[in-house]
């Protein structure tokens, strides 16, 4: 398996689902957390929302991703999120990307990389890592410029206030 480019009929529905992703980045922005957002879809519908809240729940687990596998694990009653893809508008870290291996999803799609910490193909790819048991199809640069650049301009305005 090798990361992906999305394929030109793809793109809508990508981007589609990427934009609920960053509706998601912007409640977590809103309340003063890092702008990232991710949603879990299952036969068109989201069945799992999560925005990151590490600072408001002094909770260094409390990511994005894992906060929409649990919420997609509850609304199947299952820990295997087979058939869903999962949406995140920063590319997932290695807690997040174990969580994904772990939860069996198939597909994920990333919106920007992340250079100190992606596990999506950056830094490594556990995703598609070989020796693991399950391995993800990775999309990745769907609304690239929107998520890095909410990203960039939520850390400018940190470091202006500091």
């Amino acid at each position: 398996m090798e990361i992906q480019s999305i394929e030109p009929e793809q793109i809508s529905q990508h981007e589609y689902w990427m934009r609920r992703a960053i509706e998601e980045a912007l409640k977590a922005e809103a309340i003063g957390e890092v702008p990232i957002g991710a949603i879990v879809v299952h036969q068109n519908e989201i069945i799992g929302r999560g925005y990151n809240l590490r600072e408001t729940s002094l909770d260094s687990t409390a990511h994005a991703e894992m906060i929409a596998i649990r919420e997609a694990s509850e609304h199947l009653q299952a820990w295997r999120l087979l058939d869903c893809t999962l949406y995140v508008t920063l590319e997932p870290c290695p807690m997040c990307a174990g969580a994904i291996v772990q939860s069996r999803v198939p597909t994920v799609v990333y919106g920007t990389t992340d250079p100190k910490a992606g596990c999506a193909g950056t830094l490594m790819n556990l995703l598609q890592e070989p020796r693991f048991n399950h391995r993800a199809e990775v999309i990745e640069g769907v609304l690239q410029e929107e998520c890095a650049s909410m990203l960039t301009k939520f850390f400018r305005r940190l470091r202006g206030k500091a």
